[in-house]
């Protein structure tokens, strides 16, 4: 029964060495010339203004991962939208549960301002 998953095994171990070789490969005989245009924290070619690393405001990532988090859950409408007919009244009813709950962490996230961009 277990040597059904031979194959997967093979290919991930093979990948995994193929990864690591390339890595080394790069680490060993790529070129290594730095510069001080090369350095710089800008290579378009634009002058940089200020420091390279400046502290982003946390506000920036809060709203980053609301985004993340509510565009994976609405991708869960459409495997719901193909199989509605199926489902019935009660695929209808657990779908308004779920917006109902995703509207409520909605609802929380504006109230508490993680929304307010600055």
């Amino acid at each position: 029964m277990l040597w059904q998953y031979v194959p997967i095994a093979i290919l991930l171990v093979l990948s995994t060495a193929l990864a690591v070789l390339i890595v080394l490969l790069d680490a060993l005989l790529g070129p290594r010339k730095p510069t001080f245009r090369k350095l710089s924290p800008y290579e378009s070619g634009m002058v940089p203004i200020g420091p390279g690393m400046r502290r982003q405001p946390v506000r920036f990532y809060l709203i980053a991962m609301l985004f993340l988090l509510f565009d994976v859950e609405v991708i869960f409408l459409l495997p719901w939208a193909v199989t509605f007919r199926k489902l019935g009244l009660f695929g209808l009813v657990e779908m308004l549960v779920f917006i109902a709950i995703l509207l409520v962490g909605y609802i929380y996230a504006w109230k508490k301002g993680a929304l307010e961009w600055e």
